[in-house]
């Protein structure tokens, strides 16, 4: 979808931008278990994301706070002492909602708008409530377990909004600010208010494609729960794992690799009940736009060695005949 959009702020870093991250939500949560985390999917995808922006390193922890369970906070200040200033490299992570937030948005009806409905502003507090717990424990993971100083943010919060449930404006300024401050911003999908219907729910695809166009980064890669996309759901029989996806200058899209047997055939998308932000159909789309500005998107199951080349930048060029994942590219 075509945004006519007003950035408030034009991002002019020192260092670029090397990689923009999205964080499927079905690969970092058990999608059929409201408010459930993938505690270990999602263990992985930190430690690689460690990797990553900071290849060595003493591990110090950040996250001060009290945990359930656990008498004491852990807080050594002394650790950081001793500690080096390290070149990382910068990253931004976005994260979806997977079994947070849709079941809200959907029961409510957040994403076709009508705040002066009693159910629609109260789906869209209890939307907010769960996708910014989510965010809270993704950025406590990041921090606790790998010294990753990531900083939680709220599309609603800084001030992003939709007209017609396309972005109308976004203020970038707060997380320029915090990439130059070396923080790791992670943003997230959000219920927003929206100039025409009242509000919508900001997905994070559509938030990676508009931080793409402004911080330009190197490659873009989206973590899910499957190897890449299918030409149809990858649970059916013979479904085929498309390498490699071409996209035109008009945006439109096309199979490269491997070639389908019958050339007329049609990649077929199923989007979950309860899946308010278009599942893989809006995913293609919003990745088919950022390949169009020139920037390299991989997508690939995550905590997966596959994932792991793909976030140290491993890929760039020809594509390893061992690498499973999908990469959309600019067709020049």
């Amino acid at each position: 979808m075509e945004a006519s959009n007003q950035t408030k702020h034009q991002h002019n870093p020192t260092k670029p931008i090397r990689c923009i991250v999205k964080l499927g939500g079905a690969a970092i949560t058990c999608k059929n278990e409201l408010e459930q985390i993938n505690g270990q999917n999602l263990e992985v995808v930190c430690s690689q994301l460690r990797q990553s922006m900071i290849p060595s390193g003493k591990v110090v922890g950040m996250d001060w706070s009290k945990r359930p369970g656990i008498s004491d906070v852990s807080c050594n200040v002394h650790e950081f002492e001793d500690q080096l200033s390290v070149d990382s490299h910068k990253f931004v992570v976005v994260h979806g909602a997977g079994s947070f937030g849709h079941f809200q948005a959907s029961k409510s009806g957040v994403h076709k708008g009508g705040l002066d409905q009693p159910l629609v502003k109260a789906g869209f507090v209890a939307t907010r409530i769960s996708v910014t717990t989510l965010n809270l424990e993704i950025v406590r993971a990041l921090a606790r377990a790998e010294g990753i100083p990531s900083v939680g943010m709220s599309p609603f919060s800084c001030g992003w909004s939709t007209s017609g449930r396309n972005i109308a404006s976004t203020d970038l300024s707060v997380v320029d600010n915090a990439i130059k401050s070396g923080f790791v911003p992670v943003l997230h999908g959000d219920a927003v208010h929206d100039n025409l219907q009242g509000c919508t729910i900001l997905s994070g695809d559509v938030i990676i494609r508009q931080l793409a166009a402004d911080l330009k980064p190197e490659y873009v890669v989206f973590l899910t729960d499957v190897s890449g996309v299918y030409d149809r759901p990858p649970t059916e029989l013979n479904a085929v794992l498309l390498r490699e996806i071409a996209v035109a200058e008009d945006g439109s899209w096309s199979v490269m690799k491997p070639v389908l047997q019958d050339i007329n055939k049609q990649v077929d998308f199923t989007v979950a009940a309860h899946d308010t932000t278009g599942g893989m159909e809006a995913k293609i789309s919003e990745a088919a736009m950022i390949a169009k500005l020139g920037i390299d998107v991989y997508i690939v199951q995550a905590a997966t060695s596959h994932s792991l080349r793909a976030l140290r930048g491993e890929l760039r060029g020809n594509i390893p005949d061992d690498w499973l994942g999908t990469v959309i590219r600019f067709l020049k």
